[in-house]
């Protein structure tokens, strides 16, 4: 009884997690943090962005810093930033964290 107890919590935990998922970018609503995105499957996806999501920016040798969402969402405004790639973790259609690569 315990093995199948403790089996039942492993798989509901494995089924909370969410992993970072590479996206193609769509466009981006500004006004409203609406980014629309397509995932590996070409299924178009739409995801909020909050206040509450991390933001980590990889430099050009690989290290990792903090950044900040509003410097995300000027790449996503832009033109540009169509077709372009983004690494991202979506839970309940909320956007959880984003990894970006720095331009510099």
């Amino acid at each position: 009884m315990r093995k199948l107890l403790l089996s039942l919590a492993c798989m509901a935990f494995m089924a909370g997690l969410a992993f970072a998922a590479e996206y193609t970018i769509v466009s981006y609503d500004k006004d409203k943090k609406v980014l629309t995105v397509k995932d590996k499957d070409d299924k178009e996806v739409k995801a909020t962005a909050t206040d509450k999501t991390k933001v980590t920016i990889i430099d050009k040798d690989g290290n990792k810093k903090e950044g900040k969402l509003e410097d995300v969402e000027k790449r996503w405004s832009s033109d540009k930033a169509v077709g372009k790639k983004a690494e991202l973790t979506i839970e309940d259609g909320k956007i959880t964290e984003v990894t970006v690569k720095s331009k510099k």
